[in-house]
């Protein structure tokens, strides 16, 4: 089959791999319809290449239909329409029953310290062959995969995999009071879908980006804006605005890779310049994330409030500015999405009326042979790019 496979920093190649086949009882392949391109995906692209190698198959938010399945996949069958959670997780574990299935006991990477396996997402989660593919094995496929109706085109549903339920966890996190404010830091996809969530759902949303696109794409559905480049200081910015308090909540959905951040930049480079088994210890040991955005949901949301953190971060001994947190008595609330979780809150607005624009919401839809150009063009931010499905 063909498949997106990572090659080295700001690296991808469209590759012949191995067909996937049932390995366990409980695995299911299916055939991929639509994936996509994350942003998270370009951490792989640029930062986090140390935990990856040439070959790996990238990808985590894939739909598709049941090709086969496994004795012990729960109630697959073949030729069941479904999306793939971007976390494997098993649904029966002390975590899944908690809804928090991004520490699923059965899928840890304990070798690596880590919570649940992810598709396509380095040796960190678990080196899993990943849903940028024709096809794609689903460990755990019991409870791995959303059913979803027949009637309906492929970018109604396909977002369940990642977006739609990162966003709304990352709105539910900022715990935004009935009616109050939230900013959100980044208007890629997952920014732009928890402000046009949060906004939904009554809150006064303040998007704040540097690409017009993105700013736009905001301004169209009604959303405050603000341009980082058209403002000395964010904080006081979102003060003017908010009577000088800040917002109730802030969103952060930039992570590790922030503008404004040059000297993390430089070590983020430097690491990249280091031999692999140097770069995983430098990465896991030390503080290497670019914190711009972090800082400035420090500063941006009101004393008492709450920051979501949706984007990813990476360091371990990254510096906070841990008395201005305690004094201004924030809340912190963050975690990769537990997809599952959020699903049967997300199904009903996923009807002809589209309150949240799910049907547009991708900017290009191209072949799967064409994912390294949107990789590059992603990455620089160009053409307009926010959110790619991708065709096989």
């Amino acid at each position: 089959m063909r498949a997106v496979t990572w090659q080295g920093k700001r690296s991808v190649s469209v590759e012949s791999v191995p067909d996937p086949k049932i390995e366990e009882p409980t695995d299911a392949v299916i055939k991929v319809t639509s994936t996509n391109i994350c942003g998270s995906d370009l951490h792989l692209y640029e930062v986090l290449g140390p935990f990856m190698r040439p070959g790996d198959v990238l990808g985590h938010e894939p739909m598709g239909i049941v090709e086969e399945v496994g004795p012990e996949a729960g109630d697959l069958k073949v030729g069941d329409r479904v999306v793939i959670p971007f976390q494997i997780s098993c649904g029966s574990c002390l975590f899944c029953n908690q809804g928090l299935m991004t520490q699923c006991e059965t899928t840890q990477v304990r070798d690596q310290g880590m919570g649940a396996a992810l598709f396509g997402y380095s040796e960190l989660y678990g080196s899993v062959p990943g849903g940028q593919a024709e096809y794609l094995r689903v460990p755990q496929a019991q409870f791995t995969h959303v059913k979803v109706p027949a009637d309906k085109p492929d970018s109604r549903y396909v977002y369940l995999s990642d977006v739609l339920p990162t966003a709304w966890q990352a709105v539910a996190y900022a715990e935004i009071p009935r009616g109050g404010t939230v900013t959100v830091l980044g208007l890629g996809p997952i920014g732009d879908m928890a402000a046009r969530i949060a906004s939904h759902q009554g809150a006064r949303v303040i998007g704040v980006d540097r690409v017009p696109e993105r700013l736009a794409r905001a301004q169209e559905r009604g959303i405050e804006t603000i341009d980082l480049d058209a403002v000395d200081n964010l904080g006081d910015a979102v003060r003017d605005v908010t009577g000088g308090l800040g917002t109730d909540s802030v969103i952060d959905a930039v992570g590790m890779e922030a503008h404004g951040s040059l000297v993390n930049k430089l070590v983020q480079d430097a690491v990249g310049l280091l031999p692999d088994f140097v770069a995983r210890k430098a990465m896991s040991e030390a503080g290497v994330d670019r914190l711009g955005a972090f800082y400035s949901a420090i500063d941006v949301v009101r004393r008492g409030g709450t920051i979501s953190l949706s984007g990813v971060y990476g360091g371990t001994a990254d510096p906070l500015p841990m008395l201005t947190m305690f004094d201004k008595q924030i809340r912190l609330h963050m975690g990769q999405a537990n997809v599952k979780r959020w699903v049967d809150d997300i199904l009903p607005l996923l009807t002809d009326d589209d309150p949240l624009g799910v049907d547009t919401f991708a900017t290009h839809e191209i072949p799967l042979e064409e994912a390294p150009q949107a990789y590059e063009t992603f990455q620089k931010k160009a053409d307009g790019m926010v959110k790619v499905i991708l065709k096989p």
